[in-house]
């Protein structure tokens, strides 16, 4: 690479970070095999990424849908192997669900489906929830940053990081799309048999679009938080799932854009 520093040409190595298309198949019962969809990740985590998508999308309901997750056996020796994850289900998959295919990218997620009528056919009302001090959230951003060890060396990923009540983190996960981390951090509690996730809180790095509603929303997740700003369509979701949406904490500061009775000041 070459660096410029105040006129002064350098050439050093520089840490980016991978970005690898990563195609998620779904088997039935019988053995038969649909693609359904290609997604641009981050290597790493790409089970828990594969069973979030699927769980997130609603096109399974929880660990018991799932038989096995595994990286394809069948490919041509000169595919990666490792860039195509299939979920064997236990039950028949319905392919009317597919009635438009998944294409995903880092920096949109899953484009041309996001409408509010579709939340309230996939996503329940999250339960009431904790109620949650403003220290501790105002504390999340650091805490999920502390977490992000290849964004230290990189500088170019997105975080989603799962929190109990009293800011202990959980669990965090990295990924060039920001959609990714969070089917990564749900889908690691997909599969040890949750959600819903009640009584947990989602800081994300960056902003928050309807789609992450959608996703939080899908795994009950009560508290939503980033650190940029959200959409309108995501505040109308929040709204509408009774979900509260907290985003602009930085500083000490937040701004609370919908149900705010969960914060405690």
């Amino acid at each position: 690479m070459l660096a410029v520093r105040d006129g002064v040409r350098s050439e050093r190595p520089d840490d980016l970070a991978t970005e690898e298309p990563m195609e998620i198949r779904v088997e039935g019962p019988d053995g038969s095999t649909v693609s359904v969809a290609v997604t641009m990740r981050t290597p790493g985590s790409d089970f828990e990424l594969a069973a979030g998508f699927l769980f997130t999308e609603g096109l399974i309901e929880g660990r018991d849908d799932l038989r096995r997750v595994s990286y394809c056996e069948d490919l041509p020796a000169d595919e990666q192997h490792y860039n195509v994850v299939t979920v064997s289900l236990t039950k028949p998959f319905d392919p009317d669900v597919l009635r438009r295919h998944f294409f995903a990218n880092s920096s949109c997620g899953i484009c041309g489906k996001a409408t509010l009528e579709q939340v309230e056919v996939r996503c329940d009302r999250v339960a009431a929830g904790p109620v949650v001090k403003a220290e501790v959230l105002s504390w999340l951003p650091e805490g999920l940053r502390t977490a992000q060890k290849v964004f230290e060396r990189t500088g170019g990923l997105h975080a989603a990081g799962l929190f109990m009540p009293d800011g202990t983190l959980l669990t965090v996960r990295e990924d060039v799309g920001r959609h990714n981390a969070v089917d990564k951090v749900i889908g690691e509690e997909v599969l040890v048999g949750g959600p819903p996730l009640a009584d947990r809180l989602l800081q994300v790095s960056g902003r928050l679009s309807f789609e992450l509603v959608q996703k939080a929303g899908r795994a009950g997740i009560p508290i939503v938080s980033a650190v940029s700003a959200p959409s309108s369509l995501a505040v109308e979701a929040a709204d509408h799932l009774g979900m509260t949406l907290v985003a602009f904490v930085r500083d000490r500061r937040f701004n609370v854009y919908t149900h705010p009775d969960r914060v405690a000041t």
